[in-house]
């Protein structure tokens, strides 16, 4: 029984550090793309193009979320400071919404751990998304406390306006070095913003493949293998409901939904899954700090119905296509050969050598500082990230 467990714990230890490792170099190109962003086209840049109502104005909303972070806190910052600076609602929303669903680097993990179906479901049910989000919010708009919430968001923004180098250009920017050693803390900062996230959510996602059982989810997530429409609706509300407790954010949901879809979970439950990071328990703890806690009701209200309608729009939609995608692809997830020489490695070593001479630039310009981060989730965070460590370190060296 003892040597049982400590086999399988090495086995959970294992598979965490090999789905971490199979997506490194993913997190690496991501953040790269992104910080690169981030600098040459400011917020500033994005305010001017977004007013206040209009299909113009959700457009750009929608394209500046694209261009944007991935990290859940961030957008939440981003979306902030857009409403706050008198952009509307559901601008300020479409930006949340694409900048948490329509990155490349989002996409690039879910490509490597659950396929082009799921990558191409991100995308579509990214815009229908915002789509709906946009038709809710109209139908609704007389129980939105804007407002109230406009007041608010200006309060907390405070003086956080970003104006360094925004009267240069792209061009210019390019051309700079001061511009890249801001990309090279941006990407520091990236990784400082979601390391405690992706931490716990890989150990989670390797624990749950070697220690639960593959009843335990036919029992939680309700059908077999052709559920019907109202297993299928269960399953889409049952994937929010188990995302709001876990406190992962969309990068480290990844490999979490891969082990889920192995398990026999249907298409429509994982895309609510992946969908639900903006309806946790710590983003609703910042909205409601942002906006009050009638507008963070208000958003994750809306949030939830949009989420639970696209997974299902877009599960029967892939099945009308016949596109819905095979199990099988991730069903052996513990089986997996991580660590051969292959293309996965040499691009780990490239992206490694690229962080650590960006963490370099960064100490070296501006010096080094760490926090653990303010609120009991941030240090709760915290605290389980180091015991994923613990676990982690103790399971590589006992069964096997």
């Amino acid at each position: 029984m003892t040597q049982s467990f400590l086999d399988t714990w090495h086995s959970a230890a294992t598979t965490a550090l090999g789905l971490f490792w199979t997506a490194f170099w993913a997190f690496g190109l991501g953040y790269l793309i992104s910080s690169m962003i981030q600098v040459f086209i400011t917020r500033q840049t994005m305010q001017e193009k977004m007013g206040k109502a209009g299909a113009r104005s959700v457009a750009m909303g929608t394209f500046f979320g694209f261009v944007s972070s991935s990290c859940s806190f961030a957008a939440l910052s981003g979306a902030r400071a857009l409403f706050a600076k008198g952009a509307g609602l559901v601008p300020a929303m479409a930006f949340l919404l694409a900048s948490t669903n329509l990155v490349v680097e989002l996409g690039i993990i879910i490509a490597i751990f659950l396929g082009w179906q799921f990558v191409v479901g991100e995308y579509v049910g990214g815009l229908l998304l915002i789509g709906l989000m946009w038709l809710v919010i109209r139908l609704t708009k007389g129980i939105a406390p804007v407002d109230e919430a406009r007041r608010n968001a200006k309060q907390s923004q405070g003086d956080e306006d970003e104006s360094a180098g925004s009267d240069a250009s792209w061009r210019d920017k390019i051309a700079s070095r001061d511009s890249w050693a801001m990309v090279a803390q941006r990407y520091v900062m990236e990784w400082m913003m979601v390391w405690k996230d992706v931490t716990v959510g890989f150990t989670v996602a390797g624990i749950i493949a070697a220690f639960v059982p593959q009843a335990f989810f036919e029992w939680l997530f309700i059908g077999g293998d052709d559920p019907n429409f109202f297993e299928l609706l269960a399953q889409a509300v049952v994937g929010p409901v188990a995302a709001f407790f876990t406190f992962i954010g969309s990068m480290g949901n990844i490999p979490l939904a891969a082990v889920l879809y192995g398990n026999g979970v249907a298409f429509a439950g994982i895309m609510a899954f992946i969908f639900s990071d903006l309806v946790v328990i710590p983003v609703l703890r910042v909205n409601a700090q942002y906006y009050g806690w009638k507008m963070a009701l208000y958003i994750l209200g809306v949030f939830l119905v949009v989420l639970v309608v696209t997974a299902m729009l877009l599960h029967y939609g892939f099945s009308a296509l016949g596109l819905l995608p095979s199990a099988e692809q991730v069903r052996t997830v513990t089986d997996r050969e991580f660590f051969a020489i292959d293309y996965t490695f040499w691009l780990n070593l490239l992206f490694a050598a690229q962080g650590l001479a960006f963490l370099g630039w960064k100490i070296a310009r501006s010096g080094w500082s760490f926090a653990i981060g303010a609120g009991v989730v941030e240090k709760a965070l915290f605290a389980l990230a180091m015991l994923s460590y613990a676990w982690l370190a103790v399971g590589l060296f006992v069964g096997g």
